[in-house]
Order: structure tokens, then C-alpha cells, then sequence
């Protein structure tokens, strides 16, 4: 009780000090005149008795003693070297704008970078409890959308697993046409079981949310949950939306609620207009997929039990797995399962956390650079000030304060860098959200937990450049210093801590730097892989053929009849529809057997296509895909004729090698099926897959319910959607049409190589803004320190290039050094760019070259002037000075 009494005494005092310094010097004066008074009493003379004074010692020793004693004096002597500190910066503005420009940039990059990391990987779902929930996977990676299961397996996993508290089924990227009003829009969203949203613990923000006591078999649930932005959008934000009807592709829906706003289900980058319950599946789909087991369009999530951990759960699902196996065999392969949590794509997750850690890794060496920086430029500073330092020791201060003092301008300096790095990190985030740079409607925030992480950044930073001085002070010589001025003049001739931090610093501005080059490459790269289709002069128009309302052979002449009017539009070179165009989803593998198989068992199957495509006849044409041999489909391929199919390069020679595929066969969906033509192999899914079989098969003989329009035309975008529209509107009036230029459309499939891109050019730039005032700082105080002497060779008759050597010989010696280990660097890195870059290569001779004429152009640059200043030393000014 008497320590803390004591300590409250004491924060008393400190924070009362001016006061306590007036009544300490009151009584110091009282108590020396008392004792003046008491000496001229004794017989003393007044000027005798003044001496009182001096025999009461030091009044600023005094009071020292007294705030020692009743004061804190670690804090004051902190504020001191605060003030001191700053004072110091005040003095130096070059000095210090350009340390704080440069930590700025450093620790700005990391917060950006970090920003994204916390939204996409730290942030956890919108869900109760989101650590406990999973995702049933098959062993094998698969994409984003390769679904897991058939809803009757669903059920079973469901009705016969001990592990999991709940089971929840979700058909995603169900697209619709939503009709309110006199509104009809496209939206797309997901068919969920009735139990979804009890089990991922959600509460509605208007309304209520749907339930397994809703559904009572197939299509028993006409209802549908908006999300927060389709009802703020297109329902104006009514707050009595609950209980309206709306029409989904014909059919009438009940609206029972809305979403909350930060609520998107159980994935980060894909947002649901509406979530409908999966018993009406077949009358927003057209197809029955609630009772076939070959129908695998069920991605299934469940909560763990309290106890059971995920290696248990595994072993449960995958014996209910080689169960289903036995009872279904031809239809359940028992294909093992893992689980992962939801909210990255599936497996599609891995591919994001080394994207991200890469370019978090990189980042990071951009701080590096910075911090190796400007503790070149703090150490340079500290061997300027080497005399005062010295001096300082002199009278009485310790090493211990010294190098405190130098660490605290570090902070300072750190401080203010890194809260002109937070905020400016802010102010691009906030633009880029506004711009919708980032995939999908994710949002990336400032929130507390990164400006946790820019005070680390900033307090790292200040240790890592401010522990330079500070060493260099603690081991420094203060007589050595008192004579020569400097902390290492003698040192000259050796490479000094200065000469290895500007190396390191060149090093990873290299590595830097090839990392940029090896983005742009890699972008150059993604811009010319060959898709398999020509978007460029091509128009998408998405038209559902389930509006028309019409039977499949009167919907089929009405699509040709569109087709034909379309191709009859000037400027329009060739024209076709298909079922999906690629890079939009909807792939799946549909087995593929052998003319003669009876058995039609999974494990019995050929070939599984990637891709399984309908389209019209013309389509290839227009969508720029090359037939290479055989015929293109007929308008006379009817279901009342044999099947027919075109199949890519990659299916042809999976299923008959070298073998001539026209007129080959195999049994699809159990038609007999005969190859009439082969087209060359694309991209279907991302820019990065290896080649995919894939099937084209006529309009004319499948069941179609939505088509795109492709049509190429050699007249500019704006003009061709307008006489698209009136085209298509004249013949079918009332079925809504939207049309879009198919290049914009393939935009996102670039946004990685350009995001890729983006960042690490940003980064080079850093890095090579770094490396310039790194070397131009070494090489100018390399010739500001040795001025004399080479006024001194000048004299003796020392030649330009000799000057020169010695005037900038170590900076860029350092360069070449350095550079040599930033690019070898960079091979040892391919893996890590590898997770950032398409088909980085760091051994790329245009890579390799160029970032050596960089690095050596950035040398140039850098040391030009100091170059120039130690040619135009005059000896006889030098010699006169002193």
C-alpha cells in the first residue's frame, strides 16, 4: 500500500512539475537566505555571508536530486530525447522527408497488402461459429466448380454420419429471371436445403428466413430470401418486401425475408442475389436433379459435433462413402473425401493464400530495402555527428544514453512514417473499393486489426534501421572520435556496416525488380495463350429460352429464325448460340463409355469431359474457334437422327490416340454417339489448366432451357448491342435480352495477371526508387568524406577514371555485387513468384537482361552527380581550407 501511495506521489509530481519546480526553487531561495541572515548574525561581512550560496552546492544538481527522488525519471528523460529528437529532424528537413517519404511508401505497401490479406484470409464468414464449419471435398484437388455429390447421396451423408451436428446442401451459380413488377432482371443465386440458415446461424434483417419444416417434397417451398443488395436495388430497400410475390423463370416465389448486409453465404468472392429452398429446384433449373444419384450438383457444408475433430469426421464420411459405393455401384465410385472450410472457392483456397503470401513476402522486402535504407542514412548521419557524440560522452553521458537518444529519433522518425503509411494506404483502399478493383463485391477495410499490424510494421522498422547508429555508436572510440570527427574515417579502405547494408539493399531491390519484369512477362503471356475462341469483335447476348413457353420444336425454329436475322444484320460476319460460353462455370464431367459397355458404371467410364456444351450450327465460327477437321453440326442433327458430337484435340487423342476420330464412336448419356468433326483446344475454366477434353453436341438434339447469342461483327460494340436488341426484340418482344461485349466480359479471367501485375510493378518501382537514393546517398558521402584526398590525387596528376574510382568505385562495386545476389535470388524464388505470376520464369533471358540494364541504368542515374562533383574538385581551394 505504501509503494503505491509512493507511486501516486510520484505521477503527482511529475505531472504537477512546473509547480514543484516553483516551490523547490521558493524554498531553496528561503533556506539560503535563512542561512545569510544566520552568517551576517555570527559577524560575517554580507558578501562573506553570501558564500551560503556555494556551500549549498548546485541548485540544478539539487534539482536533479529532488526529481530523481520524487518524480519519474525515466518518463522525463524520454520526453527529453523526444524533444531533443525532434528539434534534431526540425533541423535536417531534407533529412527527414526523405525518411519519411521513404517509410511511408515501405510501410504503406504492407498495410495495402496486409488489408487484403485480413479481408480474404483473416476475416472469418458472417456466420455463427465459422471455425467449426466445413466443406466436403473429394480427395483429389478439385476447382471451385467441380461439385462434390448427388443430393440423394447428400441425403445419405446426411441421415447416416455421427460427426456432424447438422448437414446443409447448396446448389450454387443458379441464374434466373427475376420479374417484379414491371421489372425483369438477370440474377443469379443459390438453391439451398431448408436447414441452411439454422445451420449457419444467421438472422434475417427484414422478414424471416425459410426452414426444413418448410419443405414437404418437390416444389413445396416457393419462397426465396433476398440478399441485402438485390433488395436495396431493385425493392428500393422496402421495408414490407416480406410477403410479395415475385416471378422466378415463370414461376411465383414469396419473398420471406432479407439477408443481412454482411452476409454473402458460405463463399468470399461469389454473392448471391437470393437464396431459394432446393426442393424447387426443377422449377427454376427445368431439370429433376433432387432424385438422380448421376446428377452431381450438391456442394454439401456441416458443423462438427463439440468434441469430434476433422480426421474423425473424415473417417465417418469416407465409410458411409464405400457404403454407398456397395448399394449404388453404378452410380457412387466411394471416392474418398476430406474436409476444408468454406469461403475460398473450395480448393481453389490454396491457389489464393500463395498468391497472397507471396506478394505479403515481397512487400515485406520492400520494407526490407527501406529500412536498409535509411539506416545507411542514420548511420551516416551518426558518423557525422560523431564529434557531439563524443563530446556528450565527455560530460558524463553513458553509451547506454547515447544510443538510447538515437533510437528514439529512430522512433520518431518511424512514427511518423508509418502513421503518413497507414493513412495513405487508407485513402487507396478506400479508392479502389469505390472502384470495384477488387473480384466480386469483397470489400477491404482499415479495421483495428491492421492498424495493429502498420504499429508492428512501424516499430519493427524503427529497430531494424535505428539499430545501426546505435551499434555503431556503442562500439565507437570517443577519444578516436574527439580527434578525427568521424566513426569510421580510418575505415575507408574496408567495407564498413554502410557498405553492407547498401549491398542487401541492392540485392532485394533486385530481386525486386526481376519479380516486376517476371509479372509483366507473365502478362504478356496470359494476353497471348490461345483460348480457343477469338473474343475480340464478338458480342454476347444472353437470351433464356424458357421464357418462350413454347415446345422444344417450336423454341428451336425460333431460335433459328434468330440466328438468320442476326447474321442478316450489316456488319454481322457470323452468328450461333451455345449453352454456356467458357470461363463462366457450369463445367462438370459427364462419363464418357466405349461403343459395347453394358455396364455403365462409373469405374467403367472412358473419359470424363471437362466441358459439355451445346451449341447451334455457326457457333464455332463466331465464337473464333478453328474446326480442324470434319463437319460443323446441322440444323438436320434432330432428335429424330443419329447423334452426333464435336469433340476438341484433347478428347481425340485421350480416347483413340493417333487414330482418325471422325467417325468413331461413343455412348453419351446412353445415345450413340459418332464424331463428325474435331475443333482445336482452348481455355475453359482459368488461363492456367492443362488441356481439357471437351463435347460440343447440337442444339437440335438437347433439352435446352438458356442460351448465349455469339455474334461477330466488324462494327464497333456500342453500335452492334443496340442492333442486336432491336434485332432479337422484333422477333420475341417479351423475353429480356442483355448484351455485352464478350472481351469486357472475359476481363475478370486477366484481373489475377493484371492484379499480379500491378503489384509487383508497383514494388519494382519502390525498389528502384530505393536503389537510386541508396547509391546516390553512399556515392555523394563517399565523396563529401574524402573531398581533400581527391583534391589531393587531382594535384599528382591523377586521371578522370581514377578520380572517379575512387570517388564512386565502392557504390557501384556494391552494385554489381549486389545485383548478382538479388538475381540469383530470384531463381531460388521461382516457387514463390510461381504462386503470384502465370508460368513465372526468373530465367527468362528478357528477364535476366533486363534487370541487369535496369540495375545498371538505376547506377548511372544515382551516381552521375557525386560523379560529377568529384571531377570538379579544385585542389587549390581544398588545400587552403581547413
Amino acid at each position: 500500500m505504501r509503494a503505491l501511495n509512493r507511486l501516486f506521489t510520484r505521477l503527482l509530481n511529475f505531472t504537477a512539475r512546473r509547480r514543484g519546480d516553483e516551490r523547490l526553487r521558493e524554498e531553496i531561495e528561503s533556506h539560503i537566505a535563512a542561512q545569510t541572515e544566520e552568517n551576517i548574525r555570527a559577524g560575517m561581512t554580507p558578501a562573506e555571508a553570501r558564500q551560503a550560496r556555494l556551500r549549498f552546492g548546485a541548485m540544478a544538481a539539487v534539482r536533479g536530486d529532488y526529481h530523481a527522488e520524487e518524480g519519474l525519471p525515466f518518463v522525463e528523460n524520454l520526453l527529453l530525447d523526444v524533444r531533443y529528437a525532434l528539434r534534431l529532424l526540425r533541423k535536417s528537413p531534407t533529412f527527414t522527408i526523405v525518411a519519411l517519404v521513404t517509410l511511408m511508401l515501405g510501410i504503406g505497401a504492407n498495410v495495402v497488402v496486409f488489408g487484403v490479406v485480413n479481408a480474404v484470409l483473416l476475416q472469418p464468414l458472417e456466420v455463427s461459429d465459422p471455425q467449426g464449419l466445413y466443406q466436403i471435398r473429394h480427395k483429389p484437388w478439385m476447382t471451385a466448380r467441380l461439385l462434390t455429390t448427388s443430393y440423394p447421396a447428400f441425403e445419405d451423408f446426411r441421415q447416416r454420419n455421427t460427426t456432424f451436428s447438422g448437414m446443409a446442401g447448396v446448389y450454387g451459380y443458379s441464374h434466373a429471371r427475376l420479374k417484379w413488377r414491371n421489372a425483369v432482371m438477370g440474377v443469379h443465386g443459390d438453391l439451398v436445403t431448408g436447414n441452411y440458415f439454422d445451420l449457419l446461424g444467421v438472422q434475417p434483417e427484414v422478414g424471416r428466413f425459410f426452414h426444413a419444416a418448410d419443405e414437404h417434397g418437390p416444389d413445396s417451398a416457393p419462397y426465396v430470401v433476398l440478399s441485402d443488395a438485390l433488395w436495396r436495388s431493385a425493392f428500393h430497400a422496402d421495408q414490407g418486401v416480406a410477403g410479395t410475390t415475385v416471378v422466378l423463370n415463370k414461376h411465383p416465389f414469396t419473398v420471406v425475408g432479407v439477408a443481412p448486409a454482411r452476409f454473402h453465404g458460405a463463399e468470399k468472392f461469389v454473392w448471391p442475389d437470393y437464396w431459394m429452398p432446393m426442393v424447387n429446384e426443377q422449377q427454376v433449373e427445368g431439370a429433376d436433379y433432387l432424385h438422380s444419384r448421376t446428377s452431381i450438383t450438391v456442394t454439401v457444408i456441416g458443423r462438427l459435433k463439440p468434441g469430434v475433430t476433422p480426421q474423425w469426421a473424415t473417417e465417418n464420411l469416407n465409410a458411409i462413402a464405400a457404403e454407398l459405393a456397395k448399394e449404388y455401384p453404378e452410380t457412387d465410385d466411394g471416392q474418398p473425401l476430406r474436409l476444408i472450410h468454406p469461403g475460398l472457392l473450395g480448393d481453389n483456397g490454396d491457389v489464393i493464400r500463395g498468391f497472397l503470401y507471396s506478394v505479403t513476402v515481397l512487400a515485406l522486402l520492400v520494407l526490407g530495402a527501406a529500412c536498409a535504407n535509411l539506416a545507411t542514412l542514420f548511420a551516416s548521419r551518426a558518423a557525422d555527428r560523431s564529434r557531439e557524440l563524443a563530446l556528450r560522452v565527455a560530460l558524463g553521458a553513458s553509451r547506454r544514453r547515447l544510443v538510447r537518444q538515437l533510437l528514439t529519433e529512430a522512433v520518431m522518425v518511424s512514427l511518423m512514417g508509418g502513421a503518413a503509411g497507414v493513412v495513405s494506404a487508407d485513402l487507396l483502399l478506400g479508392v479502389l473499393n469505390r472502384s470495384q478493383m477488387f473480384v466480386g463485391s469483397l470489400t477491404v477495410s482499415v479495421d483495428a486489426r491492421v492498424y495493429l499490424a502498420g504499429l508492428a510494421l512501424t516499430l519493427g522498422s524503427a529497430l531494424l534501421f535505428g539499430m545501426a547508429p546505435a551499434w555503431q555508436t556503442w562500439q565507437s572510440n570517443p577519444l578516436q572520435m574527439m580527434k578525427s570527427g568521424s566513426a569510421d574515417r580510418m575505415h575507408l579502405h574496408r567495407f564498413a556496416l554502410r557498405d553492407l547494408l547498401l549491398g542487401a539493399q541492392i540485392a532485394i531491390c533486385t530481386l525486386l525488380v526481376t519479380a516486376s519484369l517476371v509479372a509483366v512477362r507473365g502478362m504478356v503471356r496470359a494476353l497471348h495463350v490461345p483460348l480457343g475462341i477469338q473474343p475480340q469483335g464478338a458480342m454476347l447476348a444472353d437470351l433464356d429460352l424458357s421464357q418462350l413457353g413454347q415446345a422444344d420444336d417450336v423454341a428451336i425454329e425460333k431460335v433459328k429464325a434468330m440466328i438468320e436475322a442476326l447474321r442478316s444484320t450489316p456488319g454481322v460476319t457470323a452468328a450461333g448460340t451455345v449453352s454456356r460460353t467458357p470461363f463462366t462455370g457450369g463445367m462438370r464431367g459427364i462419363p464418357i463409355f466405349r461403343p459395347g459397355t453394358t455396364d455403365f458404371k462409373l469405374n467403367n467410364s472412358a473419359l470424363a469431359p471437362y466441358v459439355f456444351t451445346m451449341m447451334s450450327p455457326g457457333y464455332l465460327e463466331a465464337a473464333g474457334t478453328r474446326l480442324l477437321s470434319g463437319r460443323d453440326v446441322s440444323w438436320h442433327d434432330t432428335t429424330r437422327t443419329p447423334y452426333v458430337a464435336i469433340v476438341n484435340e484433347t478428347f481425340a487423342r485421350k480416347m483413340w490416340g493417333g487414330t482418325r476420330a471422325i467417325g468413331q464412336h461413343f455412348i453419351l448419356r446412353g445415345n450413340l454417339t459418332e464424331v463428325v468433326g474435331v475443333a482445336e483446344d482452348g481455355k475453359y475454366h482459368d488461363l492456367q489448366e492443362s488441356p481439357q477434353p471437351v463435347v460440343y453436341v447440337p442444339l437440335s438434339q438437347s433439352e435446352q432451357r438458356e442460351t448465349v447469342f455469339v455474334v461477330r461483327s466488324r462494327r464497333a460494340p456500342g453500335e452492334m448491342a443496340a442492333a442486336i436488341k432491336r434485332t432479337l426484340s422484333r422477333i420475341e418482344p417479351n423475353v429480356p435480352i442483355s448484351v455485352q461485349n464478350w472481351a469486357g466480359d472475359l476481363e475478370g479471367e486477366l484481373f489475377p495477371a493484371r492484379a499480379a501485375t500491378v503489384a509487383l510493378g508497383v514494388m519494382g518501382l519502390l525498389a528502384a526508387m530505393l536503389a537510386v537514393t541508396g547509391i546516390f546517398g553512399m556515392a555523394a558521402y563517399s565523396v563529401s568524406r574524402r573531398k581533400k584526398e581527391l583534391g589531393i590525387r587531382v594535384a599528382l596528376g591523377a586521371r578522370q577514371t581514377q578520380v572517379m574510382s575512387a570517388a564512386v568505385g565502392r557504390p557501384i562495386v556494391l552494385l554489381g555485387v549486389g545485383s548478382v545476389v538479388g538475381l540469383l535470388s530470384g531463381v531460388f524464388a521461382s516457387h514463390l513468384l510461381g504462386q503470384i505470376v502465370y508460368q513465372a520464369n526468373p530465367r527468362d533471358p528478357v528477364v535476366v537482361g533486363g534487370a541487369v540494364l535496369t540495375m545498371g541504368l538505376l547506377g548511372i542515374a544515382a551516381s552521375a552527380i557525386p560523379a560529377g562533383r568529384a571531377l570538379a574538385v579544385d585542389p587549390s581551394i581544398l588545400m587552403r581550407e581547413d
